[in-house]
């Protein structure tokens, strides 16, 4: 394993003890900065392993045990062909195909680095390897894949069903899975998957891993939506991928935003993937994002798109969204946020995602729940989609302090009388040309401030669930 290390080039390095610091790992002398600190105090204060000697990187990483030394192996392995890859595309440019290109496109996205940055080193994780770069250009084979998840009583996300399609949107795989693991919520109203549905399957995770696995060989680009979500619960490590989240631009909304997939097939495709209320329909699903990946192909749609949904009823704008809620907290805590005047309804019907979940508070009209939201002292912003939401502070029955946020269900454009979706002004009965152009050159402002806004917003996030992946290893090891 020393040896692997010792032979790879300084750049492959580097990126390997940049993981380390993203995954949080640790080895005999800590950290990254930990070893700098009792090894290179003379130049301890750079930590930017770019600007490290070859020596230093080596020695750092050999002090990691076998489990992680195996896992930089691999790692090595991947990144010389990825450097191999990218400079065949800079030395042969003209030999990119469109599809190379959306995968291109993918990786070069801001929210790429933090959501497709795995801990492949775990057990049970797969990491494939591109191959031969030869063969690779050559493949401009793609698979589409979608998963549905449990929320398991141990706290994480359990796969319970996988499906998969190719470039024909011929099935390849369709399984339901057995989580092996006792569920604490079937999430039925979005899976559409019950206990009963899961009644004698056999068919396992590393079931489903052999024949994904085979699925992926020989350069097969994966394509999803939100796809990291899919490869994490799958615990695949793949980057050849196309994620259509990431490939459209977006006219209406904040910058690096991620719509929905029932939006964005109503703003590409023509039409609504599900009606509101609807389950998901895992198969449909994977359709579905491979018609959006064959439709940039065909179309290229270059210039922005619309892809804010302005159909909001009056029921879900009698609501307010709390959302980012530590998992550990009871939801009808949350009533404390309220002055007892508000006859307000948390719903127990609880959306969990990793440590933080989300919920809805339930008014008796919209003009309730806009005063009650406009009645939290805390700093208004917005959210990716334009939508007005606070950062709020609660002490809960424990005595422990909380943060969350809470959400308006309409974008704020749409509130003050503006339509970025047809980027146009609602007019009055005069049609008055000159409060359009007013309206909407304060619409553009209020944009570029939200683009601001929204890279504090990501960076801080990054930082969060950093910190969370530190602490969580840090548990695991002992620390």
């Amino acid at each position: 394993m020393d040896k692997a290390i010792s032979n790879a080039d300084k750049e492959v390095l580097a990126e390997i003890v940049r993981l380390t610091q993203k995954q949080g790992l640790r080895g005999r002398e800590g950290g990254w900065k930990d070893f700098l600190h009792s090894n290179d105090r003379v130049s301890c204060a750079v930590y930017d392993p770019t600007r490290k000697s070859k020596d230093v990187l080596v020695a750092f990483l050999q002090t990691f045990e076998e489990k992680e030394q195996k896992f930089f192996q691999k790692m090595i392995k991947r990144l010389a062909e990825y450097k191999a890859f990218e400079k065949f595309i800079t030395d042969f440019p003209d030999q990119e195909s469109p599809q190379q290109r959306l995968v291109r496109l993918t990786k070069e996205h801001p929210h790429y680095p933090r959501c497709y940055s795995f801990p492949s080193f775990d057990e049970e994780w797969i990491i494939m390897r591109l191959g031969k770069v030869s063969k690779v250009m050559k493949s401009k084979t793609m698979i589409s894949i979608d998963c549905e998840m449990v929320l398991c009583e141990d706290g994480t996300q359990a796969v319970v069903q996988v499906c998969a399609v190719d470039e024909n949107l011929e099935v390849r795989f369709d399984k339901l899975v057995n989580p092996n693991k006792a569920v604490a919520d079937y999430r039925t109203d979005i899976t559409g998957i019950c206990a009963k549905d899961l009644e004698g399957v056999t068919c396992s995770l590393a079931d489903v891993q052999k024949s994904i696995k085979k699925l992926l060989s020989h350069g097969t680009i994966l394509v999803g939506h939100s796809l990291h979500n899919d490869l994490q619960v799958l615990k695949i490590d793949h980057r050849r991928v196309i994620d259509t989240s990431y490939i459209f631009k977006y006219l209406d909304v904040a910058v690096n935003c991620s719509p929905s997939l029932n939006n964005l097939c109503k703003s590409v495709l023509g039409f609504a993937l599900r009606a509101e209320g609807e389950p998901h329909n895992c198969l449909n699903d994977a359709k579905a994002t491979m018609r959006l990946v064959l439709a940039k192909l065909e179309h290229g749609f270059d210039d922005p798109i619309s892809v804010v949904d302005n159909n909001v009823s009056d029921s879900d704008l009698a609501k307010l969204l709390l959302h980012k809620i530590p998992v550990d907290v009871p939801y009808q805590d949350l009533l404390k946020l309220f002055p007892e005047n508000y006859n307000v309804d948390i719903k127990n019907d609880l959306k969990v995602r990793g440590l933080s979940y989300s919920t809805f508070a339930v008014f008796k009209d919209a003009r309730e729940a806009d005063e009650a939201f406009k009645g939290i002292e805390a700093i208004e912003n917005r959210d990716s989609s334009g939508r007005p939401q606070k950062v709020v502070f609660l002490e809960i029955s424990t005595g422990k302090s909380i943060s969350f946020y809470i959400r308006k269900m309409k974008p704020a454009a749409q509130l003050n009388g503006c339509d970025p979706l047809n980027k146009r002004m609602t007019q009055d009965k005069t049609n008055d040309s000159k409060r359009q152009r007013t309206c909407l050159h304060h619409c553009e402002h209020d944009k570029e401030i939200e683009k601001l806004k929204q890279a504090l917003r990501q960076r801080e996030d990054e930082i969060s669930e950093l910190r969370k992946i530190a602490s969580a290893l840090a548990r695991k090891n002992g620390f």
